[in-house]
Formats: structure tokens, C-alpha cells, sequence
């Protein structure tokens, strides 16, 4: 009971069970603050302006197979939102996206494509106003065409905490649009 090994063995399993203590209380902390800042909640955010916009690729790089052209669309948008409150000092860095989300081939299924993404790593660049901005991604259908669907257009975000679980979120339905299908060349 008085060696050396026994002494090591008892202060390491008392830090490894404080430590595990700690970590459970900072998890505890961050969500409660997170549920009283109503994250979840960003009634602010506004997109407009939607401009869709196809192509027909033939490349392998953009979805084609065999050298038979498949449909590529990009979304111009423009997006107002303020997401400091999502910071806490916990927070290591938020990721944001904006999707749509259209009606699949078969009834009742749904697909849901991204266009932008964003990684914030401080509050101070939170606050985005972006005027004409252009999709991040050329996306491609499964199927061979949109067909002029109507898509969901949403912001979504990923709050990525130092310590503790990633924590997602999105907005309700911030508007539509309608894919445009260009007639193959």
C-alpha cells in the first residue's frame, strides 16, 4: 500500500476522474448558456436575390459519366446575418453554410445540395453582409437534370466548441427559388 507504484496509480486516477469532472461540467455549462442566448433562433438572417444559374459539363469532375453531359448549377445570392451571439467562451469556431434542399426523383424524397460555406473564427467576423456573392461550388444533380424544381433555401450553421459536442443549427425557410434549365448545346 506504501510503494511507490500504488502512490502513482491513486493520484493519476484521482486527476483522470477530476479532469473527466471538469470537462462534464464545462459541456454543461456551454449548452445551458447556448439555450439562454437562443441560438437556435436567428430571426435576423435574411438571404435574397437569388440568381440560379446551369451549365452542361462534360467533364468527370463535374458529375459526367461516359462523356454524356450532365447539368451543373451556382446560386448568386445576397446574405445579412448577424451570428456573434453564437460565440461564447467556449467556442473555437463556427461553421456556416447555406443550402437547398428540392424535391428527389422519387415521391416524398428530398435532396439537399451546398452551395456557400464559411468558417468564422471570431466574433468580430460574424456580422456578414455579402452582396452578390457567388456559390463556392459548381453542383451537379443525381439525376441527369433539375428540371426546373423548386428549391428550400436555408442557413445552416456548426458550432465547434474547444471542449465538448458539435452543436448544429439552421433557420427556418428563408425563401425559393427555381432551378434554370438550359436546353443541352
Amino acid at each position: 500500500m506504501f510503494n511507490l507504484v500504488t502512490r502513482f496509480q491513486a493520484a493519476t486516477n484521482q486527476a483522470l476522474t477530476a479532469s473527466v469532472i471538469i470537462t462534464g461540467v464545462v459541456i454543461a455549462l456551454t449548452i445551458l448558456q447556448l439555450f439562454k442566448d437562443d441560438v437556435w433562433n436567428l430571426q435576423t438572417t435574411q438571404v435574397t436575390n437569388f440568381k440560379p444559374t446551369s451549365n452542361w459539363k462534360y467533364s468527370y469532375q463535374y458529375g459526367s459519366i461516359n462523356r454524356k453531359p450532365k447539368e451543373n448549377t451556382k446560386l448568386q445570392f445576397n446574405l445579412k446575418t448577424d451570428l456573434s451571439h453564437l460565440f461564447n467562451w467556449n467556442t473555437k469556431q463556427i461553421f456556416i453554410y447555406l443550402t437547398a434542399e428540392y424535391p428527389g426523383k422519387s415521391t416524398g424524397s428530398s435532396n439537399k445540395i451546398t452551395y456557400w460555406d464559411k468558417i468564422i473564427t471570431n466574433p468580430n467576423d460574424a456580422k456578414l453582409d455579402l452582396k452578390n456573392q457567388k456559390s463556392k461550388y459548381s453542383v451537379y444533380d443525381v439525376e441527369k437534370s433539375f428540371r426546373e424544381r423548386n428549391a428550400t433555401v436555408r442557413l445552416e450553421w456548426n458550432i465547434q466548441p474547444h471542449i465538448g459536442p458539435l452543436i448544429y443549427g439552421s433557420t427556418e425557410e428563408l425563401g425559393q427559388f427555381q432551378f434554370v434549365t438550359n436546353e443541352k448545346k
